[in-house]
């Protein structure tokens, strides 16, 4: 199995030779024959990637040992979920999954790009096909998944335990749909100027697969936030770790191309625009790969690879961004300039959006490389962390989260920002009053608390209000109100939803980071510790084991005003033999939207045990944001005018019906 693994994925990479070559010389030739191959082969290649990566899991699912990449990341005494999602859980793995993907999108449009102009998917095809030709490569020569140790050790490593986990089974697959599904939308890109063309219909094609990618990038940092919650025992969301911020930028690059295509759809507007954030978007994607893999970084995300993966990723970083800039730099002054309109607009609205997001991007760029390029060019070593961001991204996003209400409220090429300001007056009204109460009502309300609550209710209610005045709420009778609710165009709920989600998770981050206690204490059983007027006793420390693993589990009772036991919450300490390596496993008790969240330290000679216990208000609101969020992109994704070439709907009636007076 694992020979045929090895040699599909030889095949796979001569497939995508084929579909890199001839459809773009059917494209210059004309030949109708050679752009034809561009489908089935993209097909087949990714049949054949899929076979490879079956093989691998079958591998680490039998822990077959002679297979290094198994040996290095598994053991026999693993739980068998764990096994397989070791699969992507180390360098080689994750990137055949990478390649997977890559080769499932360019399946996609093969199969579901039938609407597509004929030479647009065949060039569409060979991009993508040149992207999986140069990781095909970079996987045979420097990282082959299949490589095998002889004679075969009788057992394996162990996976990093860390990785040991259900959030990884789901974050790095979630992450990787978004990262690699914007290479759809770079080879969009890069067709569109080989050919020297790009029009509305082409924005059209692109936005389902920029929302596709974009919802699961959303999935992939949400829950890689909450796995880095709970599992690293730290009590934080996130760090500002360079490996976070390399997932990070690509979402605000891509929430940019995707505000931009609408533009450019409605308006064929900021055509040139739209092109570069597709290229800039899947550029931020690949440099993410680098500084994963390159060794550059020291990440609890980041994998360790020897310097000569590093170098082929940014031979591979070079190649793609630079060509694709430099045919962007030939080609831009052939592309028109598109449709006019007024500053106050929608589209004006979205270019400040874009504005706003770009810039904040490269704030993220500059936080997370310049550190990276300064011990290159001196070896002096320094650290970037929130200090920084905060003092320079969240400026930026504060201007730009009071004018999201107003965006969906204008009209297209010339709006009334004052008539979008009176139909906003009851979010500014709830705003207001949630500034208020942060502020004079709940204890320990800080300006900037009081600011932050205003400012995720302006979200929340002004995307409610977009809802609301588009359903006639207000000036209309309530079954009409709620036949026109329902007949609101998916996107348009969609894009409420996300403006909902994105007020939800501010709303998380205040209440946590503003509303939140901490306290660090030596506790010995029966001890009892107050904190946000619960109390907390320590049960006790007991020992136990797990299939690979010997733990202490701790546990903690919450008690109620009589003294009764309400609730209680397990936190651990675990030790790996195989990896002789510790790791610690918070306790989290979710009491309606907040968390009481404990971590344990070191253990004292007297039984005592260190104890971090967090009271973290709204916490779980960021999360469920994140949730709202892909929602409402998922139901964009849904609306029919996405939906290139649907048929339109037929209404045919009966013969016997009249018609209506």
């Amino acid at each position: 199995m694992v020979e045929i693994g090895h040699f599909a994925l030889v095949l796979a990479f001569a497939l995508s030779l084929v579909q890199t070559v001839l459809p773009l010389i059917g494209t210059r030739t004309g030949n109708q024959r050679l752009m034809a191959v561009a489908g089935p082969v993209t097909v087949t290649g990714f049949a054949l990637t899929a076979l490879s990566f079956m093989a691998l899991m079958v591998a680490y699912a039998t822990s077959d040992f002679s297979v290094q990449s198994v040996w290095e990341n598994s053991h026999s005494l693993q739980p068998m979920l764990y096994k397989l999602t070791g699969t992507w859980g180390n360098h080689e793995g994750s990137m055949l999954l990478w390649v997977l993907i890559l080769t499932f999108f360019g399946a996609l449009v093969a199969a579901f790009g039938g609407n597509l102009p004929e030479r647009l998917r065949a060039n569409v095809l060979a991009v993508q096909g040149s992207i999986g030709l140069a990781f095909f490569l970079f996987i045979l020569t420097t990282s082959n998944p299949f490589a095998r140790i002889n004679p075969a050790p009788i057992e394996g490593r162990d996976l990093n335990p860390v990785l040991q986990d259900l959030g990884l089974a789901v974050h790095p697959p979630l992450l990787y749909l978004g990262y690699v599904g914007f290479s759809i939308c770079f080879s969009f890109s890069v067709a569109a100027l080989i050919d020297g063309r790009i029009d509305a219909a082409w924005a059209r094609w692109v936005r389902p697969w920029t929302l596709i990618a974009w919802i699961f990038l959303t999935g992939g940092i949400a829950m890689g936030s909450y796995w880095a919650y709970y599992e690293l025992g730290w009590g934080g969301f996130w760090f500002w770790d360079p490996v976070e911020n390399a997932s990070f930028m690509p979402w605000l690059a891509g929430t940019a191309l995707l505000h931009s295509a609408i533009v450019m759809e409605k308006r064929s507007a900021l055509k040139i625009w739209t092109l570069l954030l597709a290229i800039l978007t899947f550029s931020l994607s690949l440099l993410g790969t680098f500084l994963v893999r390159s060794g550059v970084l020291t990440s609890v995300h980041a994998f360790a690879s020897d310097p000569t993966r590093g170098v082929f990723i940014l031979v591979i970083l070079t190649l793609f961004i630079g060509g694709s800039l430099a045919l962007f730099a030939l080609r831009a002054s052939t592309l028109t300039a598109g449709g006019l309109f007024q500053p106050i607009s929608r589209e004006g609205a979205l270019v400040l959006n874009n504005l706003f997001l770009t810039t904040a991007t490269a704030t993220v760029l500059i936080g997370t490389l310049y550190p990276l390029a300064l011990e290159a060019l001196t070896g002096d070593k320094i650290s970037v962390g929130a200090p920084f961001f905060n003092l320079t991204f969240a400026p930026l996003m504060v201007p730009l989260l009071i004018l999201v209400p107003f965006g969906p409220l204008l009209a297209w090429k010339r709006g009334d920002v004052v008539a979008a300001a009176q139909r906003l007056m009851v979010a500014f009204a709830a705003a207001l009053l949630a500034m208020l109460v942060t502020a004079f009502v709940i204890d320990g309300g800080s300006a900037l608390a009081a600011a932050g609550a205003g400012l995720a209710a302006w979200l929340i209610c002004g995307a409610l209000t977009d809802i609301a005045v588009k359903s006639g709420l207000g000036s209309a009778r309530l079954p009409v109100v709620l036949r026109r609710l329902v007949g609101l165009p998916r996107s348009i709920v969609g894009t409420a939803l996300a403006h909902l989600g994105l007020g939800l998770t501010i709303l998380g981050m205040v209440g946590a980071l503003g509303f939140g206690a901490e306290r660090i204490l030596t506790m010995h059983s029966g001890d009892t510790v107050e904190i946000s007027g619960r109390t907390v006793r320590f049960a006790g420390l007991h020992p136990g084991r797990g299939p690979n693993y010997t733990e202490d589990r701790a546990r903690f009772e919450i008690l109620g005003g009589g003294g009764e036991v309400v609730g209680t919450v397990s936190s651990s300490k675990r030790f790996f033999p195989a990896r002789q390596t510790a790791t610690t496993e918070a306790g989290i008790k979710t009491i309606g939207l907040s968390q009481l969240y404990v971590s344990l330290g070191d253990e004292g000679t007297d039984g005592s045990v260190v104890v971090r216990m967090w009271w973290k208000p709204l916490v779980t609101l960021i999360w469920l944001g994140g949730l709202v969020m892909m929602a409402g992109g998922a139901m964009a994704l849904l609306d029919r005018r996405l939906r290139v070439g649907a048929p339109a709907r037929r209404r045919q009636k009966p013969a016997t019906a009249a018609s209506p007076s």
